[in-house]
Parts: C-alpha cells; structure tokens; sequence
C-alpha cells in the first residue's frame, strides 16, 4: 500500500464556493471523507448548515435576475462551457484519484469514463447553435407566433455519492447553456469533485453567483430544496430521497427532475450463450462494485437454463480479484462507506432466511486490506417476490429468477417498482426490439447494459421523472413561452 498513487486535494475544503468567493462555512463544522480501500480518513471538508444554504440560495437568486448570465448570448454562455471543458481536461487526474478513494471505483473502469466528462461540457456547448431556443410559427388567433424556451431560473443540482464528477457535467452543463444558475451540493461522502469544480469556475472568472458549491447534510439539504427562491430540484439518488423531494416540489409547484433507483433485469432468451451473457452481466456487475442505479441485478433465465447460468456467474466472479482500486490488476474494489457495506449484508443475510440459495460470495474478501470490501455475490433460486429481487442493494448481488417462457421474462422485468434500465440477450436483434417494447424500463440494451446519456437517461414508474443527458436533458432546464405578435 506504500505505493498507493497520491490522493488528489483539494484548494479550499476548509470553505464553500458562494457568490464568487471560497466562504466559511457558519457551522464551524468539518466533514470527514475516508478513503474506501483503507477506512482511512483522507480529507475533512467544510459543512453547510441551513444559513449557509440560504446564502448560496440568493447569490444564485440575484444572479439569475438581475446578473449579466441570463442577458448573454447561447454562444456566449457555450463559449465559458469549452473553457470549462478545458480546465477539466487538466484536472482530470486529480478528479480520478478522488473518485476511486471516495469511491472505490477501479483505476480501469474510472480511465474508460473521465474522458467524458470534458467531452459533456463541450457536447453541449455545440448545441447552442443547433437546438431550437426560438421557433417561428404561424398563429391560429392571426399574427406571427413565436414559441421561445428560456432557462427555468435557479437550479439545485444535487448529486449522489457514486458518480459526482459525471452527474456534476449532466446536470451543470445544461443548465448553464440554458441560462440557469446554480446551487451544487456535493454528497457528505464524496465531495472532491464538487469542490474542483468549483476551484474551475473561481478560476475561468465565471460570474458571481452563477455557480454556487456547498457540501451538506440532510437537514441542510432539506433546506435547499424546500426555499422559494430555487425554481427546479435537479435530484439524483436514492428512491427515498427522491419521493420526499418530489412532494415538497409538488407541494409549491417547484421543476423537479429526479432520476432515481433501480432494480434492472436481464431477460436471456433461449437462443443466446449463457457463458457469453453471464461474462457480460458478471463484468458489469463489478463497475463501481455494483454501486450502480442501472445495474443488471435481476437475471431472468428459462428455468431449465437456470443452474447453468448460476454456475457461469460464479465461474466469472471467481476470477475477479477484490483488492486496491489504484491497482490496474484489480478487478473490483470496495464499496463506498461501512454504512453501504452493512446495507449489502443485511440483504444477504435477509435472501438466505427467506429461501434464496447463495451461491457464491456474500462474504468479505480476505486481501489484507482494512476497506469496505464485499464479494461479488450470485443468489440462485429466487422468486420475484423475494425481498433481494424487490428492493435496490447498491452492491454487486445478483439474483437469478427461473421463469417458464419468454411472456414470463417479461412479465418477471417488469413486476417491479422500478423501470430504470433492462437488457434482453438474443441472437436475433428483431427480437431483441420486440422484448425491448414490452419492458417498462426508460432504457433497454441488446446483449448489455447500454444507457445512452448522448441521447437520453431516465426511468419508469419509481424509477424516476424526466431525463438527462443530450437535447432531453437541456430540455429539462428550459420553460417554454408562446409569443403571439399581433399582424
């Protein structure tokens, strides 16, 4: 461990990032930050109480009335987007670092996902000149009729633990080109990202105010959401969260998008390999060690196909290696807190007592280390009824559910509370769309998971409201205004 790559600081985690200037914090407090492979605490970061809130709330306030950001241009506001870009591109470094400490994330998978993150804010940087802001129409009351769409105003971003620096470009990129400001509050649990985006925009001299940083808790983040002055809830998380944040929305006609939790399947259709499609879903399962809202965690297999695939998804884990996430021999690192670690256990303890058979894993991994780590875990026999099969473990658990038929597949997918994201293995792509119609999920992927933020990510029923990401994602930010001129 002696030759750990250094963890990343941050410039300023003693203060917060409001109206243009690093503030103290008026709790006085720190929030302690450990690193997951270690248990180790790393970074100890300011805490927002509710009268830090409420400073942050009217910087961003007076930014959006009465600041110079709305008046500008789509071009002029893209213009600071690929500045923005640029600044991420070298920090890149230090974002990965902080991520897989906080995290537990692989070196290997954070190398495929960082480059994405600039690439998001210049993405949508282009759509300043292609996106219809302005529509010309004629008007059915006589006249010339405009349809114009304008930024919803003050944004709450929040992000989650498990992937800030990616949720930070999918809500902030969009919302600046729309002509929104911002209040950004960073996760207790991972606030590194959140605190160098701020040092970027303190240092690429955006206005004051536009973009507003605060790491706080559930009382002061409760704060947030609930003022007057903040005009759309951008929310990632946890079901939980999400419908508490969705009624205080509803409760004063406040925007909300809320992309939320997920209990994704896997239908394996009688024509595909089970060794190909266990290595596909065992592989995915160990990204972020399973702490993902999308994860295939559902596998529903013929049940004269159901003992093969539980012994090909063992067969794939047995390979994994669970070890230091800085280590590019790791397979899977741990997960994020002790408090996540004890979560996944009580699900394993919980399928045992009610009948699933545990097939592999469901243990800590002896690797030396004094991390949060966890198995990778395969249950066999489960009904759809099973708690496992029910509730989001936000852990590598798999569950495999015997079904009789392809009408029954489907059926299994889609008996859930959840519709967030699904995948259907066929040989046949024919097929494969025609299940994929079926499933009441806001994404479906042929032969893999394959959420496409480029064009849109979001869930069915508890799964979520809105999308995020591409052209959708930027429609989210603005409210729409009909002009009628008269003739």
């Amino acid at each position: 461990m002696n030759d750990r790559p250094r963890i990343a600081p941050v410039a300023r985690p003693d203060a917060l990032y409001i109206d243009g200037a690093w503030t103290r914090a008026s709790t006085g407090q720190r929030i302690a930050v450990a690193d997951a492979a270690t248990a180790t605490v790393f970074m100890e970061v300011a805490e927002a109480g509710t009268d830090d809130i409420a400073l942050a709330v009217r910087a961003a306030r007076e930014a959006f009335d009465a600041g110079p950001w709305t008046q500008m241009t789509h071009d002029e506001r893209a213009a600071w987007l690929w500045a923005i870009a640029d600044r991420l591109e070298g920090r890149l470094a230090d974002l990965k670092s902080l991520w897989i400490a906080e995290t537990g994330i692989t070196t290997t998978h954070a190398d495929r996902v960082m480059p994405s993150i600039p690439d998001g804010f210049r993405s949508y940087a282009g759509l300043a000149d292609s996106f219809p802001f302005s529509e010309e129409h004629a008007s059915s009351v006589g006249g010339r009729a405009l349809l114009l769409r304008e930024p919803v105003g003050v944004v709450a971003a929040i992000i989650p633990w498990n992937a800030p620096v990616s949720m930070i470009m999918h809500k902030c990129a969009p919302a600046l080109l729309a002509g929104c400001t911002i209040v950004l509050k960073a996760s207790p649990e991972a606030p590194g990202a959140a605190c160098i985006f701020a040092e970027i925009c303190d240092e690429v001299g955006l206005p004051r105010g536009v973009v507003n940083m605060v790491t706080a808790d559930r009382q002061a983040s409760d704060a947030l959401v609930r003022d007057p002055l903040v005009d759309k809830i951008s929310f990632t998380g946890s079901t939980e969260v999400g419908q508490h944040i969705g009624a205080v929305c509803g409760s004063r006609v406040a925007r909300c998008t809320l992309e939320l939790g997920g209990k994704s399947a896997a239908i394996v259709l009688d024509d595909f390999d089970i060794g190909q499609a266990a290595a596909t879903i065992a592989g995915g399962a160990t990204f972020l060690s399973g702490q993902v809202c999308a994860a295939l965690t559902r596998v529903v297999v013929r049940r004269d196909r159901h003992d093969a695939m539980v012994e090909a998804l063992c067969s794939a884990f047995a390979t994994v290696r669970v070890a230091d996430p800085f280590d590019p021999a790791t397979g899977m690192g741990p997960v994020a807190s002790e408090r996540q670690r004890a979560r996944i256990e009580q699900y394993v303890e919980g399928a045992v007592a009610e009948g699933a058979t545990l097939a592999c894993g469901g243990v800590r991994p002896s690797n030396g280390l004094d991390g949060f780590f966890v198995a990778p875990t395969v249950f066999g026999h489960v009904s759809n009824a099973m708690t496992i099969a029910r509730e989001e473990v936000f852990g590598p658990v798999l569950s495999v559910i015997p079904c009789a038929d392809e009408r029954e597949a489907v059926a299994l997918a889609n008996d859930s509370l959840y519709g967030l994201n699904a995948a259907v293995f066929t040989a046949s792509a024919d097929r494969a769309l025609d299940v994929a119609r079926q499933i009441r999920a806001g994404s479906v992927g042929h032969n893999g998971s394959r959420p496409d933020f480029g064009i849109a990510f979001g869930g069915f029923k508890r799964s979520g409201i809105g999308r995020e990401g591409g052209a959708e994602g930027l429609r989210s930010f603005l409210e729409t205004k009909t002009v009628v001129l008269a003739p």
